[in-house]
Order: C-alpha cells, then structure tokens, then sequence
C-alpha cells in the first residue's frame, strides 16, 4: 500500500489530496478541521487503504490546497463545500463514505444534503450538527457573530495563536505523552503563513451559517437515515459528548463511541477509530 499525492484544480483553486488504496474500492472521503489539513489523517490512511479507496483533500484556505489570494476569493463554508463538491465530481467520485470531522462537518453535510444519493454512511469524529454539541467556550466567537466589529474580529485572533492550537486543539483533554508534535507544529507553520489569520477570521465569522444550517442537516439525517458511526473525543473542550449522543434522536441506529481523549482523537486512537470503522462499514 502506497499514499500518492495529488492535485486536482477546480475552477480557481487548485486542491491537494492524499489518496491510497485499491482504484476500485469502496471510496471513503475524510474531510479534516480547524486548523489542521489532510495531514491529520496520515496514521488513518494505512489503516483503511488495505480494502477502501481513501482520499483526503485539504479545504480551501488549509494546508496545501492554493487559492486566488484572500482579497479575490470568498472564504466562507458554502465555497469550501463548493469546492469540494467540483472535486468529488472532478473525480468522478459517483458515491462515497463521509468521514468529517471539526470544520468538515458542515462541508460534508452540505455535500450530504446537495447529493443524498451519493452517500453510502457517515463517520463522525467530534462532527457538530446540534447545539447541544456546543461546550461554553465559543464566546467570542458568538459575539463576533453576533456584532461583527473590527474589536470582535480581533478578539478572535486568540483562538490561532500556537499556545492555542497546541494546549487547546491537541493537548487538551489527552494523554500529552501519546500526542506527536508533527501536528501541531505544521498546523502553526501553516497559520504563519501570509493571509493564514485573516482567512481563518473570515471563517470564523461565517460559522454562524453552519449553526443556521442545522435543522436543514437534521432534516436531511431524518428523510434518508444514513448509516452513522459517531466516534468522538469525550475530553472535546469545543465539541461536548452530548453533540455525539444527539445524532440518535434523528438516526435511531446510529452508533455512537466515546473515546477517552480530545477533540484530535486520531492522535492518540487511530488504531481503535479504524477498527471501529471497519467494523461499522461491514455492517452498512
């Protein structure tokens, strides 16, 4: 097994992947977070690619994936869903296994919602769609949110520093000794990067649609009942156990796992996360 890098242009971004496994395998599409990139994936893809097809781009803003500069492109979760949506038809991706997480989230349930027919089942590692998921720490995010001043804009800035995307993103709630730094540390080298801040507050601000858009998500998961595995973090400080659990008032048979560790769980639980999939998916 071998993961080959790619890239893969739509309209006026060009988007970079990772993929690996058998051509004509069963295609699992891992949408990664905030403020991480495909990378976090890379002790998952070995794992899956010995029977599934795996491919993991990065979103627009994020890791390698290029983009016209900030001030020629609208940073905002419908683009990056856009996106998403001209690469998976760029592929010729015709059906797929939806594996979000973080920010991907609500990229995938808006691929989920455009094109019911084309998911096969979910995976859902610490992957908001209900307010109960929410823990108290977004505040300044929901007062940006609610008055998007330049003062509010900046209070934001906190939540990209490297003390934060270290302590709060990946150590936060694991075992600090199982968690590698190559994570957090490319993570900040890529929002040291020109532009990195003030694309990450664009989508900061324009979270608040995703939380607009969750009865349309919810509304989606009760017509057609997909398959959903959620595997979550329990020690999440952002995404709460209560965020997991709610997927079954909408998907009665989900299956839900609360994992002892953060919101990265695939640091520290990439061998129990893929076990769990692979079980799950031979069941779907």
């Amino acid at each position: 097994m071998k993961i080959s890098y790619h890239q893969q242009k739509v309209g006026d971004v060009e988007v970079f992947y990772r993929e690996a496994g058998p051509k004509d395998g069963q295609v699992i599409l891992l949408l990664h977070g905030f403020p991480s990139s495909s990378h976090m994936f890379r002790d998952l893809i070995p794992k899956l690619a010995e029977q599934y097809r795996v491919i993991a781009p990065d979103l627009a803003g994020f890791g390698h994936t290029t983009t016209p500069p900030h001030s020629q492109f609208k940073f905002t979760f419908d683009s990056l869903f856009q996106v998403i949506e001209g690469f998976t038809e760029a592929l010729a991706l015709k059906q797929y296994v939806l594996y979000v997480f973080d920010y991907g989230a609500p990229v995938g349930y808006r691929l989920a919602v455009a094109h019911p027919e084309r998911v096969q089942a979910i995976i859902s590692q610490n992957g908001n769609a209900y307010i109960e998921g929410f823990s108290d720490v977004w505040g300044s995010w929901e007062t940006y949110w609610h008055s998007p001043t330049p003062e509010n804009r900046e209070a934001c800035r906190d939540s990209l520093t490297p003390e934060t995307i270290r302590n709060f993103q990946y150590l936060h709630g694991a075992d600090a000794s199982l968690v590698s730094p190559d994570g957090y540390s490319l993570d900040i080298a890529f929002m040291s990067r020109p532009e990195a801040e003030e694309i990450q507050l664009d989508l900061i601000l324009d979270y608040r649609t995703n939380v607009d858009r969750y009865p349309d998500f919810q509304a989606y998961f009760r017509k057609y009942q997909p398959k959903l595995l959620a595997v979550w973090g329990k020690n999440d400080p952002a995404f709460l156990p209560a965020g997991a659990e709610a997927y079954k008032r909408d998907i009665p048979s989900a299956e839900v796992h609360l994992l002892d560790t953060g919101h990265f769980a695939l640091e520290t639980h990439a061998k129990e996360i893929s076990e769990l999939i692979q079980q799950f998916l031979k069941k779907c």
